[in-house]
């Protein structure tokens, strides 16, 4: 999908003020920047984003109370069609795959140049999911390495439709947009989900994107190495 005219409005979570405070400053300059709030915990982002509008959440991992990673499966459970970027420090994968896990659109470090912050969130608003540079090797690695055991050659044995139901399940989409946009039922969906993880002999996630990733079957933006 592509974005409209209209701006994306974005939520903040950190417990850094000053952070909070640089962040804010910079997106407030982007054209398709909109409502800019703040919170500083993620029972704060929760109140908040019951009372306003939000397209994008802006999470850091290590909040005080409620972590950033059990706040964003919250949240994407009750309003899965939020864009959740992990905005972290964090640059090790057991993170990486927990994000991942709980249906975040992204995983940016907090290293990033603005300018990637900015594209992150165009990209994860048309669909996209976004993985800092330095942490998509680490996926290919991971990727490559299962590729020489049990899923090896696996490419193949996937239906042309099973392919495609992978991609967005790796993107985040929930069952019902899978089968609003395959024009078929979720237990459709569903049914190929399981088919899928039983040739590919995979049980999570962030298996299924190293595998999508390693044949080319997720588009991971502006987030690959140019």
């Amino acid at each position: 999908m592509k974005i409209s005219s209209k701006t994306v409005d974005v939520l903040l979570v950190d417990d850094h003020a000053l952070f909070l405070s640089g962040i804010k400053a910079l997106l407030e300059k982007e054209e398709i920047v909109g409502e800019v709030r703040e919170a500083k915990s993620a029972e704060e982002a929760l109140e908040m984003l019951n009372k306003y509008q939000v397209d994008v959440v802006l999470m850091d991992i290590g909040l005080p109370g409620m972590d950033g990673i059990t706040a964003t499966q919250f949240i994407k459970e009750k309003q899965p069609f939020i864009k959740i970027i992990m905005l972290t420090m964090h640059d090790d994968e057991p993170y990486l795959f927990k994000a991942m896990e709980a249906n975040a659109s992204g995983y940016i470090l907090k290293e990033a140049a603005s300018t990637e912050l900015v594209s992150a969130i165009h990209d994860v608003m048309e669909g996209e999911i976004v993985i800092h540079p330095k942490l998509v090797k680490v996926l290919v690695k991971g990727a490559r390495k299962e590729s020489e055991g049990e899923v090896s050659g696996s490419e193949n044995i996937l239906t042309e439709r099973e392919k495609e139901v992978l991609q967005y399940v790796c993107l985040g989409y929930t069952n019902q947009e899978i089968a609003d946009l395959l024009i078929v039922s979720p237990k459709t969906v569903e049914k190929h989900k399981s088919n899928i993880m039983e040739k590919l002999n995979l049980t999570r996630r962030h298996e299924l994107v190293r595998y999508a990733l390693e044949n080319g079957l997720v588009n991971l933006g502006k987030s690959r190495d140019e």
